[in-house]
């Protein structure tokens, strides 16, 4: 019983040395990643701009160093999505995307939608590369008006 233990010791420590139960490098995080979808806008869903603006998706650009988000998508399950101009964003700094029209700035871009994107009762915010990779996710069920990411 001792010659097995140790035979397959040996064999599993060979297996590790060689590669192959290595195990797989965690994912690297976004340099810019979501930070919180408020989802629910204040009061009733009159579509009225405001209303509109005050449902809102932050971006926290996690680094230090500046980030040209030109050809990011922002999307949710229904295949809604934001696509980002030529706009960067400075380190350690949000940009809110909202739903809503307006005039975009360096903290505030409008998606320039007539309706409500995020679901109430539950969706997933998707942020994609200009590649199609994934960047960040964040889902959300029914219930709160908000969710950190």
């Amino acid at each position: 019983m001792k010659r097995l233990v140790v035979s397959g010791a040996v064999a599993i420590a060979g297996a590790v040395a060689a590669g192959l139960l290595a195990a797989a490098p965690a994912e690297a995080a976004s340099p810019v990643q979501i930070y919180r979808v408020y989802y629910d806008s204040p009061g009733k869903d009159t579509r009225s701009n405001a209303s509109l603006n005050a449902e809102w998706v932050q971006l926290y650009n996690r680094t230090t160093t500046a980030r040209q988000l030109k050809g990011v998508t922002l999307r949710d399950k229904s295949g809604h999505t934001y696509r980002f101009g030529s706009f960067t964003l400075k380190g350690h700094k949000s940009v809110y995307v909202h739903t809503g029209r307006g005039t975009n700035t360096a903290t505030n871009r409008y998606w320039g939608s007539k309706a409500y994107i995020w679901n109430n009762t539950g969706d997933t915010a998707y942020l994609r590369y200009p590649s199609g990779a994934v960047a960040d996710t964040c889902k959300w069920g029914g219930g709160g008006s908000s969710k950190y990411c």
